[in-house]
């Protein structure tokens, strides 16, 4: 029997509250211009391997382990070598804003050849790059991979991703990334522009550091605002932007539906608003069944037996039911007005896309 029915079997419904949300401090919406992480990539070696390492077909294996060897004073040839304990990995890390030479960073470890497996190896010491070529830090230690492979052939079971691990602390710093150095001037990149957001917080930080004198802070645009520093803050730069991040501020959040239709979750925010309709919602449940008939012959006759399939198709629809949107309407009234019919988030998915098409619905709809 095939059953198929419009039916989630194990929902999952996210509602924001319908309560307007409070100011949240700056440091939460922006950022500082030229305050941020910088990415680092290098290539290396992880040696120890059990010979999960690379094969003779990833020949730059055997070249970065001759080239390291001739560095140290040991001559040999790539052709004469066949080694299944290496394995030729990318190395990344992110180097945080104002990184000081010393400090330790997490590297992240990945195979680029055909080695099966990085557990147990140790990568050896590997220069790590910006995108501007220079060396920043350095990278070396045992690879961490949180997974494993057991047995051999057919006969073996792998557990996560054993050909990628990082290095906790495996990296050194050793030199500081460019970052801009606050000085007479701060500006401030929204993590999401918004005219409104920008406006509310350019009027925050007017009345917390104007002093009834020029404004300090104007925005260029939805997502760029700029500070001047106050003259009384100028010897204490690293204050006034704690001050700055500190400053609470209400965003302008816009009213969003998402819809994620592989796990059936609906999130609505509480500013959603709903136009006057009405929502007419059944649903119909289809059943396949297939029953297989034996025919027997009697004894001693001249008979076969066969089988014949039998196919019975039922469809069952369940009645209609109607709710009315009035004026005015919220996101609570919407949701418990769908609840009292018993639907499902499979269902409000396909209801609130049609309202959407009706012109009802006050908000932009994402499906994700």
């Amino acid at each position: 029997m095939i059953r198929r029915t419009f039916l989630l079997l194990v929902p999952l419904f996210a509602l924001a509250g319908a309560c307007a949300f409070g100011a949240t401090a700056i440091k939460n919406l922006a950022s500082i211009e030229g305050v941020r992480d910088n990415q680092l990539i290098g290539y290396g070696l992880v040696v120890g391997l059990n010979g999960t390492g690379d094969k003779l077909t990833t020949v730059f294996s055997q070249q970065s382990l001759t080239d390291l060897l001739n560095r140290m004073g040991v001559n040999v040839p790539p052709a004469s070598v066949i080694v299944r304990n290496i394995a030729s990995v990318m190395v990344t890390a992110d180097l945080p804003p104002f990184a000081q030479p010393g400090e330790r960073l997490d590297v992240t470890v990945a195979a680029v050849g055909d080695a099966t497996n990085l557990q147990g190896g140790q990568l050896v010491l590997t220069p790590l790059k910006g995108a501007d070529g220079r060396t920043y830090a350095v990278a070396q230690g045992p690879v961490v991979t949180g997974g494993f492979v057991a047995g051999r052939g057919a006969n073996s079971q792998t557990v996560n991703h054993p050909t990628a691990g990082r290095i906790p602390n495996g990296g050194i710093v050793e030199q500081a990334p460019p970052s801009v150095e606050p000085g007479a001037r701060v500006r401030l990149q929204l993590r999401i522009p918004d005219f409104t957001t920008a406006a509310r917080m350019t009027a925050a930080l007017n009345q917390k550091f104007a002093d009834n004198g020029p404004p300090v802070a104007h925005s260029d645009n939805a997502g760029l605002i700029t500070v001047n520093t106050p003259a009384n803050w100028r010897d204490r730069t690293v204050e006034f932007i704690s001050a700055i991040e500190e400053t609470p501020v209400e965003p302008s959040r816009p009213a969003k539906v998402v819809m994620n239709e592989r796990t059936g979750t609906v999130v609505l925010g509480g500013d959603v608003r709903i136009a006057p309709v009405s929502i007419i919602h059944g649903a119909l449940s289809i059943d396949i069944e297939t029953t297989y008939n034996v025919s027997q012959p009697e004894g001693f006759s001249q008979g076969q037996t066969t089988v014949t399939p039998q196919v019975n198709v039922g469809a069952q629809a369940a009645p209609a039911r109607n709710v009315a949107i009035k004026p005015g309407a919220t996101v609570e009234q919407l949701v418990r007005s769908l609840l009292s019919i018993g639907t499902t988030p499979r269902d409000v998915i396909a209801i609130l896309q049609s309202v959407k098409a009706a012109g009802a619905l006050e908000a932009d709809l994402e499906v994700i």
